[in-house]
C-alpha cells in the first residue's frame, strides 16, 4: 500500500519514511502543501500522514482540497502536528481528517494507527 508523508521538517520525513518502509509500505514524500497535492494526484496513495504547519499550503488546506477532489477524496488522512489544542483538532476533523495525532508521538502508536486506518481502506 502507498503512503504519502507530507512534512516540511527533513528530520521528520527521514524518520517517518524509514519507519513506514520498515513496515512494508510504498512511501512517497512531500515537503510542502503544493507538493503534497501533486503527489496525491500522481501516486494516489491510500493514506497520507499530513503535517499541519507547512509552507505554500497548510495541512488543513491540503485536506480540504483533497476531500473536494473526487479522484483522491477517498484517501485516508492522518494529521500529525505539534498543534494539539482542541480547536486545532476540531479544525482538522472539520476539514476532513480521519484522525489526528499530536507530536511528539510514539512510533509504535503511529504504526498501530496507520495499520488500523489502512485496514478500512480499499486498495487501488
Amino acid at each position: 500500500m502507498k503512503i504519502l508523508i507530507a512534512d516540511d521538517e527533513a528530520s521528520v520525513l527521514v524518520s517517518l519514511e524509514y519507519l513506514m518502509k520498515r513496515e512494508g509500505y510504498d512511501v512517497h514524500l512531500a515537503r510542502d502543501g503544493e507538493e503534497a497535492l501533486a503527489v496525491l494526484q500522481r501516486e494516489r496513495p491510500q493514506l497520507v500522514l499530513l503535517d499541519v504547519m507547512m509552507p505554500k499550503k497548510t495541512g488543513f488546506e491540503v485536506c480540504r482540497l483533497l476531500r473536494a477532489d473526487p479522484a483522491i477524496a477517498g484517501t485516508a488522512v492522518l494529521m500529525l502536528t505539534a498543534r494539539g489544542r482542541d480547536t486545532d483538532i476540531a479544525k482538522g476533523l472539520a476539514v476532513g481528517a480521519d484522525a489526528y495525532m499530536t507530536k511528539p508521538f510514539s512510533t509504535r502508536e503511529l504504526v498501530d494507527k496507520v495499520r488500523e486506518m489502512l485496514r478500512s481502506v480499499t486498495p487501488r
